[in-house]
Order: C-alpha cells, then sequence, then structure tokens
C-alpha cells in the first residue's frame, strides 16, 4: 500500500504538474531548464550525501534529521511523513527525466511532446514502482515457495529457491540502498558538472574528462568501461562536495525556516 502511495503521488505530480511545466517552459522559457535542473542536481547531491553521512555518523546524523523534522506523531504520521518524502524525492527525479526527454524531442507539434511526455512518465512509473512492489514482496513469494507441500523434484527447487529469496533479499535490498544512493550523489553531481559548463565554467567538466582519459589510456581492451567508472566517480565527488555544504546549511538554515513555517501554519488551522 505504501509503494501504491508513492507511484500514484508520483504519477500525478508527473501528469498534472510536470508535463504542462515542462511544456509551457520549453515553449516560454527555455533558458530556465538548466537552472531547475541544476538545483535538483544539487537536491539529488544533497539527499544522497544525507544518507552517506548517516551510515558514517550515526549519531550526528539523528541530531541532523532532528533537526529537520521536529515533528513527532503516531504510526500512521510516520508513514505519511515517509511517503511525502519519497514523492518529493521522486518528484525531483521525473523533473530531470521529464528535461531530458523534452530536450531530446525533435521539433514537433504541442501536442506531439505532450503525448511522448505523458507516455513516458507512465512508462517509468510503471516500470519503476511495478519493480519496486515485486522487490518488496519477494520475501513474501519466498515464503510462499518454501512453503510448498510437493514431493517431486520440482516442488523441491521451488521450496529451495523459495528459501534462497528468504534469506537473499536482506542483502539484495542492502546492496539496492548502496547502488541507489551511489546513483543519487552521481546523477546529482553529473548534473551539476555539465550545467556549469553550459555557464562558462567548463573547468571541473574538463578536468574530470582529462584524468578519465588518461585512464582509459593505460587500460587497454577496458578503456571505455575504466572512462565512464572514472567520469562517474568525479561527477560522485562533486556530488558529494555539494552535498556536504547543503547538510549544513539545511540544518541551521532551512530547516529552522521550513519547522517555522510549519508551526505558523498548523496555529492557523
Amino acid at each position: 500500500p505504501i509503494v501504491g502511495r508513492i507511484a500514484l503521488g508520483s504519477l500525478r505530480n508527473k501528469l498534472l504538474f510536470l508535463l504542462p511545466a515542462a511544456l509551457a517552459l520549453g515553449a516560454l522559457a527555455p533558458w530556465a531548464i538548466t537552472p531547475l535542473l541544476m538545483l535538483g542536481g544539487a537536491y539529488l547531491a544533497y539527499e544522497g550525501t544525507e544518507k552517506v553521512y548517516e551510515a558514517l555518523f550515526p549519531h550526528q546524523a539523528h541530531a541532523h534529521e532532528a533537526k529537520r523534522d521536529e515533528a513527532s506523531g503516531d504510526a500512521r504520521a510516520l508513514e505519511d511523513r515517509k511517503v511525502s518524502s519519497a514523492i518529493k524525492t521522486d518528484f525531483i527525479l521525473s523533473a530531470e527525466i521529464m528535461a531530458i526527454t523534452l530536450a531530446a524531442l525533435p521539433e514537433g507539434s504541442l501536442w506531439m511532446k505532450a503525448a511522448v511526455l505523458a507516455v513516458v512518465a507512465v512508462g517509468i512509473t510503471v516500470v519503476v514502482y511495478g519493480g519496486v512492489a515485486l522487490i518488496v514482496k519477494a520475501d513474501d513469494a519466498g515464503v510462499a515457495m518454501a512453503a510448498n507441500g510437493s514431493r517431486s523434484a520440482f516442488g523441491g527447487l521451488v521450496r529451495g529457491v523459495g528459501r534462497a529469496l528468504v534469506k537473499g533479499m536482506p542483502g539484495f535490498l542492502k546492496i539496492l540502498a548502496i547502488v541507489g544512493t551511489a546513483a543519487m550523489i552521481w546523477v546529482g553531481g553529473g548534473i551539476l558538472v555539465h550545467g556549469l559548463e553550459g555557464y562558462g565554467l567548463p573547468q571541473i567538466g574538463h578536468a574530470i574528462h582529462a584524468v578519465a582519459a588518461g585512464a582509459a589510456g593505460i587500460a587497454g581492451p577496458l578503456a571505455g568501461t575504466v572512462e565512464w567508472l572514472v567520469t562517474a566517480a568525479g561527477s560522485g565527488l562533486v556530488g558529494l562536495a555539494v552535498g556536504a555544504v547543503l547538510i549544513p546549511v539545511t540544518s541551521f538554515v532551512l530547516a529552522p525556516a521550513w519547522n517555522s513555517l510549519a508551526r505558523l501554519r498548523t496555529r492557523a488551522a
């Protein structure tokens, strides 16, 4: 049910807000797309770096979380906040995807662009959250398979696969969390690097490219893979640096201001 709530929120954001906004920006203010992409990249870098910070310094991270979100409540309120946080992160990722899709489209009618963006929005939502739902329920499927009572060889195979699913899912989820965090930092940093290049500040991008090209030159048959990995690592370092700066900014500036506004709204209600 939680995955379903997030998926519905994601689809609503894509179709009702991001799609019209992307079309409007493309037609009226194409110059605003890059700054908005960079803002989203900074947010992704912050979210990813915060997870690294929590893994390395859990006590300080809990203090940071307390400053960022002073609200407390029951399990339902906690679930609502988690869902809201996931939808916000999804909104940023979706905005990046929609903007990149719009930039890749050839010139055409407004309706053609709208149709393509709608197909991308629905398709990505179904694939991503369908996959998440399958992962979330994989251990339940494993339990059901492990309880199979058939005495045939096939039944034994099903039970073995079920037990492997149950035992393997915790480790798989940990690996998935690490990969997801790394991807957020890498994508956020890459967006920032490319955005700076567009604003006449190509030094960071050129430095990353030079290091990647040098590493590829000594990698032999793995040159392409090594160049990609070094480029991704360079973008990730940029994302980590930006995220590390944004953590204290969020703790001591943005979060107190947001919590003050939330209290004012509560009192007014």
